[in-house]
């Protein structure tokens, strides 16, 4: 592989080893063979973002920077103001970026290995910083040659038309690109290749004259946005509801601001997640499951995610705002959490759990805000105890699947070992809030409160097994998801949940 000089690629680690074509993250070729007089003599120039991969390098490594150093975005909002290359030049010493996970476009690599195959040459051409051009060159190991912006120059529009004129001559070369930026380059092209183009990039070619060859670039459009959200995820914000259940004598007159509850916080919590997969890119590639995610399987640009965060966010304070300061408060102080969660106390041991033990109640005293309920610490130390249990579970589900599959777990404070003592953590969490329940149920002003109280008795032995069975099944191994979500998809603890929620009913209106 040639480097030009003037990138100063020498010493880069990720340039010191032989490129393997058939590294992870290197689909197989499937494009039909070119003729040799079909490349003529020309270069084969690819784009990078969005089009060799299903992703944009200057938000993979702003998210990759920021996953380890909560200050990036502040540092990176005054980089910007150097120039954009200069900010990609400062993300791209920050970052950790691993190549072989990256979301490649398999259409583009066909295309590459057809042209080479036809003796044809190849470069890669990108506005991202040199260095992270090189590794990816290297891992893929199909370029002749690679450019990328050098830290004062951005090598994209107009300035990468003009390099490729100078470097290759005008029509000295076929271009692959994806977007309206490229236009400056076709037009200085021997052939077009466009690569998910939108149709407003498409109508722009046309128009002027240039006929284009159009791949697919692999986006998973509204569908994937929508997945991104986790909306299966929402059925945690029913949660609202408990005040009222707790407190029944409030009416139809709580529907309205509870369902506004909901709404607020299923658009808060997106945005976590949204968050949450954009500063866990790495890790979510290398994970036989999480791999799957819109983002991590590039079938959402990092870009996308970029602007998709701030927009929920916003519109979910918004919604709460419109039902009270509480709320708004409250929604708030979760969405911080969330955040804080995210970006640094997920990585300690306990302290995560205990964090989301902490925004599970957060849903309870959103529904008590909305409504204008005040809760009873009765109902704070269940919730607590409750969730504490949850979030044990769910962590000794990830290192019992994580000890199966003789794999590490990676940017978390546990270990394999620790399974037993997430176990005994689990149960008696779980016990407890059992123990809580059945003092509650015994005061006397509470079993005023409801028609038949006597049945709220028959919660607790269930609540015992459901505890019991989830974490027997955590430790096995066999609980491969979010124990709320794996409840839902079980049909004996679909049943234990059915079964608790008509005793309830009936304590209510019996």
């Amino acid at each position: 592989m040639h480097l030009p000089d003037r990138f100063e690629t020498q010493g880069d680690p990720a340039l010191d080893s032989t490129p393997d074509p058939t590294a992870p993250g290197r689909p197989a070729a499937g494009a039909a063979p070119l003729p040799p007089e079909a490349v003529a003599g020309r270069v084969l120039v690819v784009d990078l973002d969005g089009t060799l991969i299903r992703s944009d390098m200057l938000h993979e490594s702003f998210w990759s920077a920021a996953s380890s150093d909560w200050r990036v975005p502040g540092r990176a909002i005054v980089g910007l103001s150097r120039g954009r290359a200069a900010l990609k030049a400062d993300l791209a010493g920050r970052a950790h970026i691993i190549p072989a996970e990256l979301p490649y476009n398999p259409e583009v690599l066909a295309r590459i290995d057809a042209w080479r195959a036809a003796g044809g040459r190849t470069a890669l051409v990108t506005a991202t910083d040199a260095r992270l051009a090189s590794q990816i060159a290297t891992h893929l190991g199909i370029f002749d040659e690679v450019h990328g912006s050098d830290g004062s120059r951005n090598l994209k529009g107009e300035a990468k038309a003009a390099f490729l004129v100078d470097r290759f001559g005008r029509g000295g070369f076929v271009y692959i690109g994806d977007s309206s930026a490229d236009l400056a380059v076709w037009r200085e092209a021997a052939g077009a290749i466009t690569v998910g183009a939108s149709d407003k990039t498409r109508a722009a070619l046309k128009a002027q004259g240039i006929e284009a060859e159009h791949l697919d670039g692999g986006a998973g459009g509204m569908a994937a946005m929508f997945k991104a959200l986790r909306p299966h995820q929402w059925l945690k914000n029913l949660l609202v509801l408990v005040p009222v259940i707790a407190d029944p004598g409030h009416g139809a007159g709580a529907l309205l601001p509870i369902l506004a509850a909901l709404v607020a916080l299923s658009l808060c919590a997106s945005a976590g997640y949204v968050l949450n997969d954009l500063l866990d890119l790495a890790d979510d590639r290398s994970h036989p499951r999480k791999c799957k995610r819109p983002f991590a399987s590039g079938a959402l640009s990092a870009a996308t995610g970029t602007f998709m965060m701030p927009a929920l966010l916003l519109t979910g304070l918004a919604v709460a705002l419109s039902v009270s300061p509480a709320l708004f408060g409250v929604a708030a102080l979760y969405f911080v959490s969330t955040m804080a969660y995210s970006v640094k106390l997920k990585r300690h041991a306990i302290v995560d759990i205990c964090v989301l033990a902490f925004l599970f109640t957060l849903r309870i005293i959103a529904g008590g805000a909305a409504v204008g309920i005040g809760l009873s610490v009765w109902l704070l130390a269940f919730s607590m105890f409750t969730f504490f249990a949850l979030a044990a579970v769910k962590r000794l589900g990830e290192m019992s699947e994580a000890g199966a599959a003789g794999r590490e777990v990676s940017r978390r404070g546990y270990r394999v070992e620790d399974r037993p003592l997430l176990s005994q953590m689990a149960i008696a969490s779980g016990y407890l809030a059992v123990l809580v329940l059945a003092l509650y149920v015994d005061q006397p002003d509470v079993q005023e409160k409801y028609a038949t109280p006597w049945l709220l008795w028959g919660v607790c032995p269930m609540l015992i097994f459901w505890i019991s069975r989830m974490t027997l099944v955590a430790s096995r191994g066999e609980m491969d998801d979010d124990p709320l979500v794996w409840t839902l998809e079980n049909r004996t603890s679909r049943m234990t949940v059915l079964i608790i929620s008509a005793l309830i009913a009936g304590a209510l209106w019996v």
